[in-house]
């Protein structure tokens, strides 16, 4: 190897490096949070996950969980979730935080499905596995 070329090398293998380092990395705070779909498609739920959309019809941005927990709604959901669909074999509960320590929730059955979900797509905050000790809403 000539010494322009090693140099190249050892430049090339620093600069990858430097950018290894640099990039940011992506960190699961709720390992129960399942990929999200791209704005405008129709993501099925999968089996054991609950998806909500951002839009009527499960049109918009999507986003799914899968139990066991509780995961804060994410991709535009939160607060703005207008369909669903259930697919978890079991009961799940959309979360709604109010003032002070104040929560609500709304029980999600196997197989539940919204197309127009007015009465709770502002309300939502998360779903869990669990009440999480809220009152019925």
């Amino acid at each position: 190897m000539h010494r322009s070329t090693a140099s190249l090398t050892t430049a090339l293998v620093g600069v990858a490096t430097a950018l290894t380092l640099a990039a940011p990395t992506a960190v699961a705070t709720v390992p129960t949070a399942v990929a999200t779909a791209p704005a405008g498609s129709a993501r099925a739920a999968g089996p054991g996950q609950v998806c909500f959309w951002t839009e009527a019809g499960q049109h918009g941005q999507a986003w799914c969980y899968a139990p066991p927990g509780y995961a804060e709604a994410e991709n535009g959901t939160q607060r703005h979730a207008y369909s669903f669909d259930s697919r978890v074999d079991g009961t799940v509960y959309a979360i709604s935080y109010g003032p002070g320590n104040s929560c609500l929730y709304r029980e999600i059955r196997k197989d539940d499905y919204d197309e127009n979900w007015e009465a709770w797509a502002t309300k939502f905050d998360g779903v869990s596995d669990n009440k999480m000790g809220c009152e019925a809403g």
